[in-house]
């Protein structure tokens, strides 16, 4: 693991939408690692040995069964991956009513972690602070023996 907090896990599409509100977050100044689930099949997998949050853009146009981009589910199918997610974000858009964000919703349940924030498409600036705020607060807590940063606990999947 490495020295930072832990990390945001993010999946953009190739609008680059969720990959520019990561970048104005400034999440590394905070001591937060980074990484991107490749957009293509073709790309190598990526691989996270830390505790994570996960950021995820809505799709599906307001059918909450395609909600969850198929490269996210690739990631998450990988029970190594799976065992280190700690919470999720998502972005959405609010024209897709009650699927608007609905892919927090959904890996949320699914991996049995908090849903902790959600923003409308690009996000505005006080999402932004929010997110660089709190988020590594989120991270920090999870290093405490008391709370469920052990690996294995949330994010196990169930069967």
């Amino acid at each position: 693991m490495s020295a930072a907090l832990g990390a945001l896990v993010y999946f953009s599409s190739a609008s680059e939408n969720t990959a520019r509100f990561v970048a104005r977050c400034r999440l590394e100044e905070r001591g937060v690692d980074v990484f991107r689930i490749p957009l293509r099949p073709s790309d190598p997998p990526l691989s996270v040995r830390e505790p994570f949050v996960l950021m995820v853009p809505t799709y599906g146009g307001g059918d909450i069964r395609k909600a969850v981009p198929m490269q996210v589910k690739r990631f998450l199918n990988d029970p190594d991956n799976r065992r280190w997610i700690r919470g999720v974000i998502a972005s959405g858009n609010t024209n897709f009513g009650e699927a608007y964000c609905a892919a927090g919703d959904v890996i949320a349940a699914k991996c049995q972690v908090p849903y902790l924030f959600r923003f409308e498409l690009m996000g505005t600036p006080e999402d932004e602070a929010t997110v660089r705020d709190q988020l590594p607060r989120f991270l920090a807590g999870l290093a405490d023996p008391t709370t469920h940063g052990a690996p294995g606990t949330p994010g196990t999947p169930t069967t």
